[in-house]
């Protein structure tokens, strides 16, 4: 069978979503145990720009309530932090992390000359671009990148999705998306996909590229999917797709793949109308799949060795719309979770609500500083050469 090149190319297209797969895919087929205390990070995204105001809640600030008369959440309904600091009620979970020391959380994380754009700020975040800068690749994947230089046993990311974040893409290795390792690995055996790998006779450099991207794909999907039924988790997890993500992570976690770090996203956050209900949904989805994640790895002894953290692209302006919610904003706040914190609780300073840009927050902490942090200090690489620019280590880790 001879495939043309214009009918191969919808072929090819599987090699962008569930087999958006990376050069080390083969280095997967060799035994590679997980060193004990591997330090692992999970990413959780926000996406459409959840409002952190009503996320960490400035329970005393006047200037809150005056600037939210309907959506201000009153200090006795919030989950209470602190005498100034309280949390959204339906994040009880994360209130009992907090109390038992393994969250943190940071306020008013941003970076200069923010854009209002979902496309473009999320570009910004993935990239840890400048927002005068375009940058075709990712942080984890430049990580990538700095981990594996013509080496036969390269780091990996995954992201639990069918299509690869920018953020997990770089120059010469690229994370791995899929939604669940069955699926892959069902997808990648179908006869077709062999044949068409079987019968590849091209000799173009773009047709051979993919045609190499399937092969590797076929070597590598039985073992992925084989090596995350070696452990499976006995964890009971919720049945949203938040909670059969964590499900995935967890049972990959405890496998023998050297994954450093997994992505997954939840959303959509843009609540400029319905916030208190939208915001409640996600919220309760997020508490009770993080509750079953987190259980899951304490009886596991991996609590210690992964961390957990979360991010928007950016929050919401400080004064409610007429519509019952909120516009796209600025600043916004992180968690941190994990057992193996070295500072705890609330990191920094709340919002100051009296000093705003045209109604909007002013960040304080550049994002690209945490990013710097968690390279250096959790996944030990040289975050300079990942970043590109010489960034602050903050000393939550």
């Amino acid at each position: 069978m001879l495939i043309k090149r214009k009918e191969f190319i919808q072929v090819g297209s599987l090699a962008t979503a569930s087999f958006m797969l990376p050069k080390f895919l083969k280095a997967f087929e060799k035994p590679m145990m997980v060193p004990p205390g591997n330090k692992v990070v999970v990413v959780i995204q926000f996406s459409g720009g959840n409002d952190g105001l009503n996320t960490v809640i400035p329970v005393r600030n006047d200037i809150y309530y005056k600037e939210r008369p309907v959506l201000g959440i009153a200090k006795e309904k919030s989950l209470l932090l602190t005498d100034e600091t309280g949390l959204n009620p339906a994040l009880e979970v994360f209130k009992g992390l907090y109390d038992d020391g393994s969250l943190g959380i940071l306020n008013s994380v941003g970076y200069p000359n923010p854009d209002r754009s979902h496309f473009r700020s999320m570009d910004i975040w993935h990239s840890a671009s400048n927002s005068n800068e375009y940058i075709n690749t990712g942080w984890v994947g430049r990580y990538l990148d700095a981990q594996c230089r013509g080496c036969d046993k390269p780091t990996q990311a995954v992201e639990i999705d069918d299509v690869l974040s920018l953020a997990l893409k770089g120059e010469q290795n690229k994370g791995l998306a899929f939604k669940d390792p069955k699926r892959l690995y069902n997808i990648s055996n179908g006869n077709f996909i062999k044949d068409v790998n079987s019968d590849h006779k091209s000799g173009e450099e773009t047709v051979d590229y993919l045609y190499k991207t399937i092969s590797e794909t076929l070597s590598s999907a039985e073992y992925i999917y084989r090596q995350s039924r070696v452990h499976p988790t006995a964890q009971t997890y919720p049945n949203t797709e938040l909670g059969k993500d964590l499900k995935t992570i967890a049972s990959l976690i405890f496998s023998d793949i050297n994954t450093k770090v997994y992505y997954v996203s939840l959303g959509s956050f843009d609540t400029h109308v319905n916030q208190e209900n939208q915001q409640k949904r996600l919220f309760t989805e997020l508490n009770d799949a993080v509750k079953a994640f987190v259980d899951d790895l304490k009886k596991n002894n991996r609590f210690e060795d992964v961390l957990m953290m979360t991010f928007s692209e950016f929050g919401r302006r400080v004064s409610q719309n007429a519509s019952g919610g909120t516009d796209h904003g600025t600043a916004n706040n992180m968690f941190f979770i994990s057992g193996g914190l070295k500072r705890k609780g609330v990191l920094n300073a709340m919002p100051d609500l009296g000093d705003l840009n045209e109604g909007d927050l002013k960040h304080t902490v550049d994002f690209k500083n945490v990013y710097a942090t968690v390279l250096n200090k959790w996944l030990g690489t040289d975050d300079r050469q990942v970043l590109g620019n010489t960034y602050n280590h903050l000393d939550f880790i």
